[in-house]
């Protein structure tokens, strides 16, 4: 009988410490649960626009300055488009000299070209750069506010509508929500990286020119995470009574990016904490998996074409961000190819595609298409006739 109790006694003890190596494990992931003191946030995985955290991020709220994504993603997109250079020389009307809030005191009249007024709006967030460059893109700053707001409708910001162009506003008219400004922050950093070119800057001086003479004046950067939180290249803030405190803050590490957006936070050292505390949670979850050295790609046989081979290449690069703590090195990969193609043939058009797989349970982590790298055009009964006589000769 005591010989029982004792293997009995035995087994429990070896479940007990079995347990206690599982259950720390256990109650040290059920702590990892992130609170923040913004009544919205939202963290995002840029390349894949994942979300990886939010609370209560589509609730309509006031975003102050962070406003001034949209403007600075419209800036840039003309810019891009040619219809606007760094050189340009804005000229600031009375409209724009007249914003309060946070501004570089630009002077009726005041010339400065396009660069030095992006660098007034993302370093020191000045609101009367904003309304300058409104007025010289669309002609007045209403007409640049009307840009914003479809501009808004494209990328999907279903909650947001603007009433200016530097958030300066505290009127019910003018709202958007956490997960709105990581759609616009996404798009002004992936189509246009020169924004971390000045977003990234700390302090920098301009030179005021005016009738009253020539002086220096100083910007400094309204995000202080650029200079606390490692990896982090910007991007805007923005505080108003109304408002309280936000920031869509971008920080990368080892190639993955992710946007940290917090709106309504109580002072802005809860707002650098909240933002700094989720980027901290997805550096710490997140691994990103880039197929750097993809396989070779076999020739296809061409049928019917001024050539009996065509070379393929992948679309893109392929990117799989894991958010759940467990980093791919090595996913399975199935190509999908056909065994000849037809001509004629176009360059860059689909030929088929890679899947890739997770290593241990084989589900599909995404796919990325095989284009022919160049064109064959058909076979004409001339070329036939050319051939034959070619080998005829031979």
């Amino acid at each position: 009988m005591k010989r029982k109790q004792l293997r009995i006694t035995g087994i429990l003890l070896t479940i007990c410490m079995i347990l206690g190596t599982i259950f720390p494990v256990l109650a040290e992931t059920e702590n990892t649960s992130l609170e923040i003191s913004a009544a919205s946030g939202i963290l995002m995985e840029v390349e894949t626009g994942k979300i990886l955290y939010e609370k209560d991020s589509n609730t309509r709220r006031s975003p102050a300055s962070v406003t001034k994504v949209m403007t600075l993603l419209l800036i840039f997109e003309q810019l891009e488009s040619g219809k606007l250079s760094l050189d340009d020389i804005v000229t600031t009307s009375a409209h724009a000299k007249s914003m309060g809030g946070s501004q570089v005191f630009l002077e009726e009249g005041e010339q400065q070209n396009v660069e030095t007024m992006i660098k007034c709006i993302v370093i020191a967030s000045g609101n009367d750069a904003s309304v300058a460059m409104a007025e010289h893109i669309a002609g007045s700053e209403q007409s640049f506010v009307d840009r914003m707001n479809q501009r808004a409708l494209e990328l999907g910001m279903k909650n947001t509508h603007f009433a200016d162009c530097c958030g300066l506003t505290d009127s019910d008219a003018h709202y958007t929500t956490a997960y709105d400004i990581a759609l616009m922050s996404r798009e002004l950093i992936r189509n246009h990286p020169q924004i971390f070119e000045y977003s990234s800057i700390w302090m920098e001086n301009i030179t005021h020119v005016t009738a009253q003479g020539t002086k220096e004046f100083g910007l400094t950067n309204t995000n202080r995470l650029i200079r606390t939180y490692p990896g982090c290249k910007g991007l805007k803030t923005g505080s108003t009574s109304k408002a309280k405190f936000c920031l869509s803050a971008v920080a990368e590490r080892g190639g993955l990016s992710l946007l940290s957006i917090v709106m309504a936070a109580p002072d802005y050292k809860a707002r650098l904490k909240d933002a700094a505390s989720l980027l901290d949670y997805g550096f710490a979850h997140c691994s990103l998996y880039i197929d750097e050295q993809p396989d070779p790609l076999p020739e296809i046989t061409v049928q019917k074409g001024i050539s009996s081979k065509v070379s393929l290449k992948y679309a893109d690069t392929f990117r799989y961000v894991s958010t759940d703590g467990e980093k791919i090195t090595t996913p399975g990969k199935e190509l999908k190819l056909p065994d000849k193609a037809e001509a004629p043939l176009s360059a860059d058009s689909k030929a088929g595609e890679i899947i890739y797989l997770h290593p241990r349970n084989g589900q599909e982590l995404g796919r990325i298409p095989i284009l022919y790298a160049e064109s064959v055009a058909r076979l004409r009964f001339s070329d036939c006739l050319l051939q034959t006589f070619d080998a005829f000769c031979l």
